[in-house]
This record gives structure tokens, sequence and C-alpha cells, in this order.
């Protein structure tokens, strides 16, 4: 039973953003809260006075809330419950709604009472890289005890094991210019650039546009300044070729000006309605780029920093300003720079007491001494932080190390503390660059040298973290981005007065020493100045050894507030300096993002839809059985009254094939129209045949390899003019034939002149086949086309029409080994031409056959499909390795690998079953999978010397027949092996015999 809400104790009783006619209630671990619109989770929590949300991960140390953004790195929570349940969600970007119920993690049985808290007490043994060290004897405990033990350990939460309710999109939006943050210099550069006319996107992770302007008792233009950002967001709306994305993080920049960026359309709803989606995952693509992602605020080092009621200096002015929360009673700010000290004075004006100002820095700026005087705070200047006195309710006192060795102990249960800012430049590295130190700034700063084409940094990204410089560097490059886009820009733009103070720099980083207790450098992963320390006494001091024996960055916010800090301890160690010392590279995402997101509708039936050929619904109606064959559905065979299974339906179509005629849908095979004047040359590149010797008006088979040497997929190549080709690529392969061929225009032969199209959907294609088929079509074709062999040969092509006019393209082309067509037509007209065809065959027996009866007869003629064409398969093991023209081609030096040319590997060979006698046995069933091994051999992985690859009735033989891979199999025809199939409990002798069991000549197909 929950326990009645509790008031909000330390809410300001004036003051914020909130609206505070707008009650909300929620749940954190089981009690009741109340908190207001505009709050996220987070100031809700402090609100209603709680400081406790969770616990750390190695040792189980009680943990606060430390900042107000994305750079969280203790509040994660689990929010919602049921199958909407979400771990490691930061309570500072959760936005409150009614009924939102979220619970602590990483904890047993309780938050307050965690008995993994006493990993506290072993914190000695579990230093940076203890489980390299501790777990390495004896050696046959690791899979059975300690890596079991290690993977329960990891990890900070759980999903629910339900699937998803929700769902999620992706979109495209396109642009002049992207703005990336809506802090004063983003806002301001998308409006300069909006004014011109220009295509503008803004998009800003917040619910609210304004950035620090939202948090800070600052005047732009004699106004508040977030008065004045509600006055340019609302001219931003107002232009019509502007888009205002709010609650929409850029997570990543690609190649192309391709921004990928997550919109959370729902998050803050407490359920998601019917007609939106949860999330949406947006492309932008921009000509060019803004970045104003402002900067994230630094922890400072020192015993006990990770306490509850530790807090940075600037998300305390966050919660007091624009959430009117009270995060302590009495406060104590250490700083290092000029920034931190008006945390002081707003909590002095929201009526808080500060007890004292530590400023680390050897001298005091006047800026921080006035405001000491005018908050009657205690100043101590050159003094640092020694320890955070307290426990999980928060911190009691903090004692402060001065200059002369003493140490002094206030009474305080708010410490907010401030190393400097560092730029939020990640997104500037997603493409290769680095950050550059800057020593006046004492910070890493974007390398302008080395940023992705077409974007610029402005404003405190850009280490500019005065307000008015920021505001003028984003106006000019809104103008500049907006006039390299072809649009008009004023010369002058008016620029708004700023309050700005003359700030001293930061006290610089290389000043970070080892400290004694535990001093955390990374919140989220435990990782202390010791471990540090421990990493440079074991030799790991590049910064990439660094990361990875310690786990320094590698938490889910990607080290936000703690790479610089390590680094610079690094630094200090070693004595090399920072720039020396160098940094790690960021990666996409700059904010963890959904699975669902990225899947987006590729979900279920969604994930892979299945695709229906023109002639679905005619086969349906018929009686067709359907499987799924790659994307498609087709029909498997047409079964009739009478018929006991399958195998006598593929039976009876075979052999209405081989003795009379019959036809199938093959509109699932790729087709993919290739033009250009180079469309021969580049052809033959692909292709291990010489396709630029077909001739117009005939075919040829084609054999493409993949960049390894190994076979990608076989299929024909006709030619319908000089710079015309029409290739026909298997059903299962046609997708990656299709990529295969782009990017070898598109990265290997750009210079080519050819145009790649797939017309798959447009053409439906029938195969007509058995020694009736050529009499069936002389009623379907114009009878002014010759159809005679010597006319239209097998390998021809022609475009032609139907009696009625529909224009069709003919194929001599033939799949089973008899005489075969295929007629492609209007995918529109394809039900239809099929009653004609019924119509036309009636006299002939006509008969619809499926993919079994197909199957059963490309076997019988020993084709090779996907089966065989698995990706591990080389021309040598097909045996057609004389197809290999005297010529380069795509993959042909590594198919010529000795390797891949070894006698002793498995090549295409027939099997028939035998008895003990070594006579056929026709009640033998062969099955595809089935191991081969010597006669008389064990059955054993040692002896295995190949595998069936298809196994099928033939009806022309009376018997089952197979296609398999043999070790040197060709050399062995006449030969008896075993045939051993542990799944199903098989064992029989089989007589290796040659692949083509049925008119190996070809005759029938040439009549």
């Amino acid at each position: 039973m929950m326990s009645a809400p509790l008031t909000q104790s330390c809410r300001l009783p004036s003051g914020g953003m909130i609206d505070r006619t707008s009650p909300l209630h929620f749940h954190f671990d089981g009690r009741a809260y109340t908190g207001h619109a505009g709050d996220t989770l987070a100031s809700a929590l402090l609100a209603n006075g709680v400081k406790l949300v969770g616990r750390s991960f190695k040792y189980h140390r009680p943990r606060g809330i430390l900042s107000a953004g994305e750079e969280e790195p203790n509040a994660l929570v689990h929010l919602r419950s049921g199958a909407r349940q979400e771990p490691n969600t930061r309570a500072t970007t959760i936005e409150l709604f009614d009924g939102l119920t979220a619970t602590s993690q990483n904890r047993f049985p309780s938050l307050r009472f965690d008995l993994l808290s006493v990993n506290q007490l072993i914190s000695p043994f579990l230093t940076a890289g203890f489980y390299y060290k501790t777990f390495m004897w004896p050696a046959a405990f690791w899979e059975k005890l300690y890596e079991p033990a290690i993977r329960r350990a990891a990890g900070l939460g759980a999903l629910s094991g339900e699937a998803d309710p929700d769902r999620y999109e992706k979109a495209t939006a396109f642009c002049d210019v992207l703005v990336i943050g809506s802090g004063p210099a983003g806002l301001a550069a998308a409006v300069a650039a909006a004014r011109t006319g220009a295509r503008v996107i803004l998009a800003e992770q917040d619910s609210r546009l304004g950035g620090r302007t939202l948090t800070e008792r600052r005047d732009i233009d004699g106004q508040p300044a977030a008065q004045w950002a509600a006055m340019m967001e609302a001219e931003l709306a107002a232009c019509a070729e502007a888009r205002i994305f709010r609650r929409t993080t850029v997570f990543g920049v690609y190649d192309g000006g391709t921004y990928g960026a997550l919109e959370r359309v729902a998050d803050h709803l407490p359920v998601t309605p019917d007609h939106l989606p949860r999330q949406r995952l947006w492309r932008f693509m921009a000509r060019r780029c803004i970045l104003a992602t402002g900067s994230i605020e630094r922890p400072l080092v020192f015993d006990g920093n990770d306490r509850p009621g530790v807090m940075l200096a600037g998300s305390v002015r966050s919660y007091v300003n624009r959430f009117a929360v009270r995060p302590g009673q009495r406060a104590v700010i250490a700083l290092n720079n000029d920034d931190a000290a008006r945390t002081a004075a707003d909590l002095a004006a929201a009526g808080l007491s500060v007890a004292a100002l530590i400023d680390q820095r050897t001298e005091t700026s006047q800026a921080v001494r006035d405001i000491a005087h005018r908050t009657g705070a205690r100043l101590f200047a050159g003094a640092h932080i020694k320890k955070a006195h307290g426990g999980a309710s928060g911190i009691r006192s903090v004692s402060i190390a001065g200059t002369d060795g003493g140490v002094a102990t206030l009474r305080a249960d708010l410490l907010a503390m401030s190393g400097g800012w560092t730029p939020a430049l990640h997104l500037t590295t997603h493409l290769g660059g680095k950050p550059r130190w800057d020593d006046t700034a004492s910070t890493f700063l974007p390398d302008t040298d080395r940023l992705p084409p077409g974007m610029s940094v402005v404003g405190a990204a850009s280490g500019c973290f005065g307000l008015g410089a920021g505001i003028a560097e984003g106006m000019h490059a809104g103008l500049e981005a907006a006039e390299s886009c072809g649009f008009s820009v004023p010369s002058a733009p008016a620029l708004p007065t700023t309050d700005d103070l003359d700030a001293d720099p930061a006290q610089p980083l290389g000043q970070i020493r080892s400290v004694k207790g535990k001093a955390f450098i990374d919140f989220q992963n435990d990782v202390t100045a010791k471990d540090v320390a421990l990493a440079h006494q074991e030799g790991f001091v590049s910064v990439e050894h660094l990361k990875r024996y310690t786990t320094l960055g590698m938490a889910t916010d990607q080290g936000k507030t703690a790479n610089i800090n390590g680094l610079a301890l690094m630094a200090g160690i070693t004595g090399a300096g920072i720039p020396a010392t160098g940094t790690t590279g960021f990666r996409p995402p700059y904010t963890p993002v959904s699975i669902g997101a990225l899947g987006g509708a590729h979900r279920g039936p969604h994930y892979r839809p299945r695709r229906l050929t023109p002639l679905h619904r005619w086969a349906e109606a018929r009686g067709g059985v359907f499987t799924e064959v790659g994307q498609w559905m087709r029909a498997q065979y047409f079964p009739r009254p009478g018929e006991s299974d399958w195998l006598a339906t593929a039976t009876r179509e075979v052999n209405a094939v081989r003795n009379g005629v019959g036809f199938c849908d093959v509109s699932t095979l790729g087709k993919i129209d290739i033009q250009g004047a180079d469309v021969a040359e580049f052809l033959d590149r692909v292709c291990v045949n010489r396709l630029s010797r077909i001739r117009s008006g005939r075919a040829g088979y084609l054999v493409m390899l993949r960049e390894d040497g190994f076979v990608l997929d076989d299929g024909t190549a006709a030619r319908l003019g000089e710079d015309h080709y029409l290739l026909s690529a298997s059903t299962a392969h046609a997708g990656q034939v299709f990529q295969h061929l782009l990017y070898c225009h598109q990265c290997l032969w750009p210079e080519l002149d050819v145009q790649i199209a797939s017309v798959t959907e447009q053409w439906a294609q029938i195969a007509i086949a058995g020694p009736r088929s050529r009499d069936v079509l002389h009623r379907l074709i114009d009878p002014a086309f010759d159809l005679s062999r010597e006319a239209f040969p097998r390998m021809s092509v022609a475009e032609t029409m139907l009696t009625d006019g529909t224009p069709v393209r003919l194929f001599g082309l033939s799949f089973s080994g008899e005489l075969a067509y295929e007629l492609a037509v209007p995918a529109r007209r394809a039900a239809e031409i099929a009653d004609r065809l019924m119509e036309a065959g009636a006299e002939f027996g006509i008969t619809p056959y499926g993919t079994e009866a197909m199957g059963i007869m490309r076997v019988e003629k020993a084709y090779p499909a996907g089966s065989e064409l698995n990706g591990q398969v080389t021309l040598h093991d097909l045996n057609a390795g004389g197809l290999m023209a005297d010529k380069e081609c795509l993959g042909r030096a590594m198919a010529l690998r000795p390797a891949l040319t070894d006698p002793g590997r498995p090549r295409l060979i027939g099997l028939r079953p035998v008895d003990a006698g070594f006579q056929i046995d026709p009640g033998i069933r062969m099955r595809a999978g089935a191991h081969l091994l010597p006669r008389g051999a064990e059955a054993s992985s040692a002896h295995d010397q190949g595998s069936i690859t298809s196994a099928v009735y033939s009806p022309t033989l009376g018997h089952w027949i197979a296609l398999a891979l043999l070790c040197r199999g060709p050399e062995r025809a006449g030969e008896i092996i075993r045939v051993y199939d542990p799944v199903r409990g098989e064992d029989y002798l089989a007589e290796i015999v040659s692949s083509a069991f049925v008119d190996p000549a070809g005759d029938r197909s040439n009549v």
C-alpha cells in the first residue's frame, strides 16, 4: 500500500519556470511524492528533500544527484514498470509526468540498506584491473565460477523481458543550416540564418529553448536572459523555412552532411498515444552545421566528492533558478574560476545561507571577493577541499585545507563545486578529428582544421564563454553559413547588450594531484584518483591504456564529467603535461540511443516484410501453398484432391513439365537494369565471364565473385542493346547483388558511365517449360514473331508483344532442363496473362508448378542454387573453373589463391543411394545436411569429408538423388561412401556419380 504523497519541503516559495498550478504525482522506490509541470524527476526529488538516489557500480556507495543535464553519472533509475520498464535512465533528463513510477537500481534489498555496500570494506582489493589479477587460478574455475559471478554482478539495470509495446519511427529532413543547441549562441545563429530565408533546423535536447539563459540570472538588452530567449524563439517559429525540434538530441555526425538525431516524441507522457511513436530517429541532411552545444562543468577531486549533497555549482544554479528548488540549507562553494561564484550570489538571493567560498587559486579575483562580501560568506583563498563528511543522508560538514597547512571544518549540507567548464565538442570528433589543448582556456577546444565538412562551432562549445561574445559569434556564424548556401545577408547585424563580467581563467588543470581517501574521477564506473595512480605505477600511461585498464570514461555517460580530470591527473603524475598525454576519441552516440529507435518500424513482421509477387493472389486462389524464400512468399506446390502429400504434388508437377508443359512464377528473381556507354566494360570488371562479347539480342550465363574470391551469385545477362543489359540474380541474393553493383560503381569505378536500377517490381516473370512450351507461346505471342529454333535459339532475348499488343520481353532460358522460355510482362497484367496461359495451354495439359518441382528439376540438371551458393564455395568447387576468363575481374586474384584451388577442397558431385550390394535403393530417403564419410570409417569429425547440399526425389529416375560437396569429389566417381545424419538418425551408403542426373548433354532444352 502506497504512502500519502510527501510535501515539497525543499521547494522555494516563488520563482522558477515550473507551473505551480499543475501538481503532478509520482512514485520513487514505492513512496509517493508530488512535483509540478516543468520539473524533471531530479528536481522533483530534490524539492521533496530526497538526496539519496542510487548506489555506485562497484563499491555500492550512496550517491546523490550531481548535475542537471545529460552528463549526470549518478542518478540512474528504472523508469516506468511492466513492459515499458526502462533501466539506466537519467533522472536529470526525465520530464516529470503525472503517474511516473521510478525505482533506484544496483541495490539489495533497499536503497538505504544495501547489503552489497560491504564492498566498501574490501575496496583495497577492488582497485583497477582487480579481476585481471584475482581470477587467474585455478583456470577451470573461470567458466564454472568466476565468469558467471562477474556477469551476474555486471550492469546497473535489467529489462522487463516483455515485448516493447511502443512504436518507433525513422524520418529524414533536409536543410541549408542545422543548428545544434539552443543556448544564446545557438538561438542567435538560427535566427540570423533564418532571416536570410535559408532553410533552418534548430535541434534542442531540452523541452525548452534557451540553454543556460533558463538557469542564470543574467540580462540581455536590459531584460532577463530567458525573456530574450523566448523572443528569439518566437521570431524563429514565425519564419516559414525554419523548423524547431525540441526534445531532440543530435547524437552523431556521419559522411555527406548527415547527422543522426533522436526525438523523444512521447517520453514525457505516461503512455504513448496510439497516433504517435514513442521516439523518432531523424536523419538530418544539412549543407552547413553550427554546433552550439555549450559546455560541461568539471567536478573537483577530493575525498568524498561523490557524497549525496555534493553537486556541480552550475547545476545548483539550475535547480534554484529554473526549478525553484533549495538543494540545501547551508552551502559551501568550492571553485577555481569566477563563474562558480555566481552560485553563491544566486543561493543568497533565494534565501539560502552560504557558509564559505573556497577558491583554489592562489590569487582570488575581485569578482569573487565582491560576491563573498555581498553574501557574507567566508573566503578561503588558495585553499582546497580536503574531505566531505557524511553518509547516505548527505554531507554534514566539509574539511578545508588552507595554504598554511591548517584544516578548518565547516558545517554544511550542500557543497557546490566547480573545476571550470569543458566545451561539449564530442560531435566535432566523430569523423576523425581530435580536440586541441588550449593553455589559456585550460581546456580542450575543437580543432578548427579538422572539423567535419561544413561545420562551425560557436559559443561555449568553441571556448567562447562570455555571454555577449557567444551571441555575436553565433550571429556571425549563422549569416556566414546562410551566405555560403547562396543567400544574401546584411553587412552588420545589430548585437544585443549583455552584462558580461571580466572573468579570470580557471586554475590550470595540471595542478590536479593525487588525493588520499576515496576521491572519484569517474563517478559512474567508480574510478578513483588512486586507480589512475595505480595505472601509472603498472605502466598503463597511454591514454588508451588508461581508459581500458581503469574503465575511465567507458560508462554510459562516456566520461563527460570524468575524462579531463583523469587525463589531468595522469599528466600531473607523469609530468608530461596534458597536450602530450592526449585524449581519447569520442564515438557516436553522444547520449544513449534505444535499440527500438535504431530499429524503427523494423520489428516483428515489419523487421522483414513479406513481399508478394504480382501472381500471389492468382496462385492463392488456385490452392497454392506458400513458403518464404528470401524476402518473398512463393508458391511451393499446387495440391489437387487425392494427393497424399507435397511430394505427390511435386512429382505430378515435374512429370507435367517433363512430358508436356508447365509454368512457374519466377518474378522474384532480381532484375537489374544497367545502361550506359561503359556498361560492357563495367560488367567485364564485375563478372567472371566476358559479357562484352554477348551480342545484342542474346543472353549469357554470368558469375560474380566477392572481393575475397568466393562466389557471390550466378545468373544471366541479357543484352537488350549496345549500351543496355538486363541482369537476372537469384531470389536469395538479389539484394546483395544490387548492393554489390552499386558499391563497384560508386566506390571502385566511379569514372565509368553506368546507371544501375532495380526493376524487379516493375516486371512479372513467368517461366514456361516443357516440350510443348513453344506451342503454348504460339497462341500468345504476336504471330509476326518467329519462335522457331533457328530464328529464336536458346539464350536469345527479344522485346516483342502479345497478340493484344501488350509489350513483353521473351527470353530463351531454361532452369528445368527442358525446352523453356521466360516471359516478362508488366506487373499489373500478370494475373490476366496467367489466365490466358491456362487457356492457351489447356489442350496440352498445362500445369502451374511451384518451387518444389522447380527445385527437383534443377537438382536433376545439377544447376547450383542457394544451397550450393552459400558464400563458402568457389568456381573451382563447382567444377566451373573454366568459366574464369583470361581477364581481370573483381575477386579473380583472390580466387586463384592456392588454398582456393587446392584439389583437396570439397567439390560438387552427385549422389544416389545404394544398398549393401551397391544397387540403387529407392527406399532410402536422402536429406540435405548429412555428413559424408569414407565407407567403413568411424562417424567422427576427423573423417568428415563433406556434406549433402541438396536432396530431392527424382520422378524421372524413380529414386532419391542429391548434390553434395565432397573432398576430391569428381576424382572419386563410382566410389561408395557412407552418408551419416546424426540429427535424424540415418546411416546408409551412396554412390558418387556425375552431378548431372538427367540429360547431361542438354539435348532436351535445344529442340
